[in-house]
């Protein structure tokens, strides 16, 4: 099998711990791609947030939504005429399901106005590729990388989380959307399990949401 990928813009989806940005770090190693990382850390309100999200939801949100619109601009707009594909670990769409999660009414209006003037400038993804793990699994997968300001993530936020992706997903019609089960999958101390990953994103899919059920 070639291991050509057949697609210009790529993003890797997923909910908090679900090891996006991980598999996209291994992917850089071997393909010659522009990369887009989440600069989460770089967000100051977010400990913030997680101590007291009523009060420090829209900063949070707002603040995220305007430095992925910055770093996505940056980089898309001077894109590498020598990487053959650009690969992110969001997409900008995502700034627009957590905040429909984390705003009250009132600030999700004003919210979404901003973010469409901003997400008219953004061509969409060529294939979105949607990690899912059981919170359970997240759960572990946060402990263990012991960030302190994730220390309080509940098993129902996450839940919230993922619920929000798969409602938006399900009215997906421009673009292909590759739902990934992984289960138990480890495709960090597995390399079988990366090479497998890595095949489905070297096939073609129709637009709308496609879902796999992988089994270790």
């Amino acid at each position: 099998m070639s291991n050509k990928i057949p697609y210009n813009y790529i993003c890797i989806e997923g909910n908090i711990g679900s090891g996006k940005t991980t598999f996209c770090e291994m992917m850089q190693e071997e393909y010659n791609c522009t990369l887009i990382l989440e600069e989460f850390d770089d967000n100051p309100f977010l400990p913030m947030f997680y101590e007291n999200p009523e009060k420090f939801a829209f900063t949070v949100e707002l603040f995220f939504m305007t430095e992925r619109h910055k770093q996505m601009s940056s980089i898309l707009s001077v894109r590498n005429m020598f990487d053959d594909f650009v690969l992110g670990d969001y997409f900008f769409l995502k700034t627009l399901l957590f905040a429909r999660k984390n705003l009250s009414e009132e600030e999700y209006k004003l919210f979404h106005k901003i973010f469409q003037v901003l997400n008219s400038n953004f061509k969409q993804p060529d294939l979105v590729v949607y990690f899912h793990r059981d919170v359970e699994v997240l759960k572990q997968n946060i402990e263990k990388r012991g960030r302190p300001y994730e220390a309080n993530i509940s098993k129902e936020y996450l839940s919230q989380v993922q619920n929000s992706y798969f409602e938006y997903f399900r009215n997906v019609l421009s673009y292909p959307v590759l739902i990934l089960d992984l289960k138990d999958l480890n495709f960090v101390e597995n390399r079988n399990h990366y090479e497998f990953l890595k095949s489905l994103l070297q096939k073609e899919y129709m637009p709308g949401v496609h879902r796999i059920s992988l089994n270790t």
